[in-house]
């Protein structure tokens, strides 16, 4: 059963709980498989399909007939709503597409700038088996071909008869996958990072996944990057007054029908809201699909906040950064100006966090446990590199040597006031 609480009476620690401990028995697991992995390759990654997943497959790469087959296969409907969502996805990320810089002085004696050029490989872990997710499959892919990566190679848990999903592989084909490998687990993550003799290794690994595909991601960064350790889903809803219970009821469960450990919470100034909600949210529950873990989610973590004004609504949100926040206000672009940490923001009350997930065009991987404070939504950013150029003169570098050899010898490096100097004692050009 969901609680109400005073925010004054109510220490934030309490209102959302965080996990930062390591599991230390799947930080050990976890390892094992790695270490496997690098040493037998692709034996080790049969192997394992067998123990984890339940299925002998002959190859692990899916064929391009069977990928030709899902396009044909998938339903018309919904392989329209695919090419749509990707095209909003698309539209939305061209606008974060950027050109280096170049600057200039005396008249060409000192150029220097920035140079940005996309990852070579990119790796995409999807979570598949007994469930599918085509819309992380757009999301960690689109960005990724837009910023000009060259191969992009998913993995994914197969399915009970050793097929991925239709829907999953149609995804793959409408966003630009290059090449797709039949597995998952933290033995897709060894194989990703390290490369066997089917799976290439790769530059930088993205994606959701379980708690072992989180550990492996973390162990194994270093070796390649990765784009985040994804940690439960989380929506936090600020709503007012004016907003309709049975909208904000449904918006929270349907984060808490991903995880039991996923956190749904709502900040209000409306007594009345709250009561409702809280109402509303027992009524709707019993006839969701997954209502199991939705219900473990709510009385667990699921809160709800009463506050003075929205304003200290708005401030408990930034202390908490929340994965998702809606702000189910009447005047919603007047509190976004007060929103500081936030993984992605949904503005007014027909505006749910599910369009987010699917359709809309932001990215849908975001950041969790409070690292909204400091991370970003997944965006083509994380598929490219930055390099600084520079060049001067001899002229050029004449006016300043003395000034670079006083600082190299302050720091203690002469070695580094030499280059200096053996350039301007007589040195031929």
């Amino acid at each position: 059963m969901i609680s109400i609480y005073d925010s004054k009476k109510i220490a934030l620690k309490d209102i959302i709980k965080r996990d930062e401990k390591q599991n230390d028995d799947v930080f050990l697991q976890v390892s094992e498989i790695i270490k496997n992995v690098c040493a037998r390759k692709d034996e080790a990654l049969f192997e394992y399909e067998k123990k984890f997943d339940g299925v002998e497959l002959d190859c692990l790469e899916v064929s391009e007939k069977e990928i030709t087959y899902a396009l044909d296969k998938i339903d018309p409907y919904f392989r329209e709503t695919l090419e749509i969502a990707a095209g909003n996805i698309r539209e939305f990320h061209k606008n974060q597409l950027r050109n280096g810089f170049t600057m200039t002085e005396g008249e060409g004696a000192i150029v220097m700038g920035q140079k940005i050029s996309p990852i070579e490989k990119v790796g995409i872990y999807v979570p598949g088996g007994t469930a599918s997710y085509p819309s992380s499959v757009l999301m960690n892919t689109i960005p990724a071909k837009l910023a000009g990566v060259e191969e992009i190679v998913m993995v994914t848990p197969p399915g009970d008869d050793g097929k991925i999903s239709v829907n999953i592989l149609a995804a793959a084909k409408i966003s630009g996958v290059t090449r797709i490998f039949k597995i998952g687990g933290a033995q897709a993550i060894a194989a990703l990072a390290y490369g066997t003799e089917s799976v290439p290794k790769v530059d930088k690994i993205v994606g959701p996944g379980n708690i072992f595909v989180a550990t492996a991601k973390r162990i194994v960064f270093g070796i390649v990057d990765i784009d985040m350790i994804a940690g439960p889903s989380e929506i936090l809803i600020v709503a007012d007054e004016t907003s309709n219970p049975v909208f904000v009821a449904a918006d929270m469960l349907s984060q808490a029908e991903h995880d039991r450990f996923s956190s749904a919470i709502l900040v209000t100034n409306s007594e009345e809201l709250a009561n409702n909600v809280k109402h509303e949210i027992q009524k709707q529950l019993p006839l969701l699909s997954r209502k199991s873990i939705a219900r473990d989610s709510i009385d667990n973590n699921g809160k709800i906040i009463l506050t003075s004004t929205l304003q200290e609504a708005v401030k408990i949100s930034n202390a908490i950064a929340p994965e998702h926040l809606e702000l189910c206000v009447e005047a919603p672009f007047e509190l976004l100006k007060n929103v500081k940490n936030a993984g992605s923001i949904f503005l007014g009350k027909y505006t749910p966090e599910a369009l987010g997930d699917y359709f809309a065009g932001p990215n849908h991987v975001l950041p969790t446990g409070g690292t909204a404070r400091f991370s970003s939504p997944l965006s083509v950013d994380d598929f490219v590199k930055k390099s600084s150029f520079l060049y001067y003169t001899k002229e050029a570098l004449e006016l300043v040597n003395s000034r670079i050899m006083d600082f190299a010898s302050r720091e203690g490096l002469g070695a580094h006031a030499n280059s200096i100097a053996v350039r301007f004692k007589g040195a031929r050009d």
